[in-house]
């Protein structure tokens, strides 16, 4: 009896295995939904729409990508939804924005950590930079933090969200100066809070290198400081914030790419692992980001998991210190 139930037990075994093979062999057989969390427009979806473009060619994944965008609380409406309710079968996509969402994760009321995703690969890195409207009196960082100083609590700051890499620009920008800020996370993402600034609804913004470089190229604004170890190939003429005498590292660079939801069959996590990183090598795409201003920075899986690993331990650090 036992024999015949251990045979029967080997038997469904053998049969599911099959399955999940048959099942990545095809895959995929037709188009992919990827979730962006935040609104048409901004860094991440200008980005998502561009890198994912020539996923329909034969030497790529030889089906079209469409975007899902799930907006909402800096982005944990988007992420809370993928967690919870988007299928494990690789279908459906997420584009993943660190330190955000790890960022969420760790101050908590949320519904997913880094455990609950799996990464597939990494297409850019997007420094914070600080922004003024074109006609603003602030000309440099020392400006802005003088007035800063003077009016504590008055310099009302935008920014995507709460716990976005803008945010976390701001609480360092804080620390470093020791001076306050009025940080304002804008209702969809980083296109409103870019909004807000050329509006003079805010007196600054903390926002993507990319949106700000396509503001910019538009004259809508000035750019005081970028928040990375050096300056940026987009706009060499900005100075890092550690330049404008701030201790500001990298923390806050925007990372991007693409994950799946855990339990994914590992074979097509495999196979977007193997074939999306073309996607974001073809020139078509390469043409097209640098073209926005946006900085790119290809990562396989194995690259992305020591980079969300890393993070976590930074922004553990970090977070509690702030």
């Amino acid at each position: 009896m036992k024999t015949l139930f251990k045979t029967a037990l080997l038997s469904a075994a053998a049969i599911s295995v099959s399955a999940t093979l048959a099942f990545a062999a095809d895959f995929p057989d037709r188009p992919i939904g990827v979730a962006v969390s935040y609104g048409a427009g901004g860094a991440t979806d200008f980005q998502a729409r561009i890198v994912t473009m020539v996923a329909g060619n034969e030497d790529i994944l030889g089906q079209p990508i469409y975007i899902l965008n799930k907006p909402g609380a800096g982005g944990r409406k988007g992420w809370n939804w993928f967690a919870t309710e988007a299928e494990a079968d690789g279908y459906t996509m997420s584009a993943y924005n660190i330190p955000h969402f790890i960022a969420q994760s760790i101050k908590g009321g949320v519904k997913y950590s880094a455990a609950s995703f799996e990464p597939v690969a990494n297409w850019g890195a997007d420094p914070a930079v600080v922004v003024v409207g074109k006609d603003s009196k602030f000309n440099t960082m020392q400006d802005l933090i003088d007035y800063a100083k003077a009016n504590p609590g008055k310099t009302t700051t935008s920014g995507a969200g709460l716990f976005v890499g803008h945010h976390i620009a701001a609480l360092q920008i804080e620390k470093a100066c020791a001076c306050k800020l009025a940080y304002i996370p804008t209702k969809g993402g980083g296109a409103a809070a870019m909004k807000a600034v050329i509006a003079g609804e805010v007196l600054a913004g903390v926002n993507n290198l990319s949106d700000a470089f396509r503001a910019r190229e538009a004259g809508n604004v000035k750019i005081l400081g970028v928040a990375d170890l050096e300056r940026n190939e987009f706009m060499k003429d900005v100075p890092t914030l550690k330049e404008a005498g701030l201790d500001v590292d990298n923390s806050s660079v925007n990372f991007r790419g693409l994950m799946v939801k855990k339990g994914t069959p590992q074979a097509v996590i495999d196979k977007l692992a193997a074939q999306v990183p073309l996607m974001f090598a073809h020139a078509r795409v390469a043409k097209r980001m640098k073209a926005g201003g946006s900085p790119m920075k290809i990562m396989s899986r194995d690259e992305v998991k020591a980079m969300w690993a890393a993070r976590e331990a930074t922004l553990k650090d970090l977070l509690a210190g702030l």
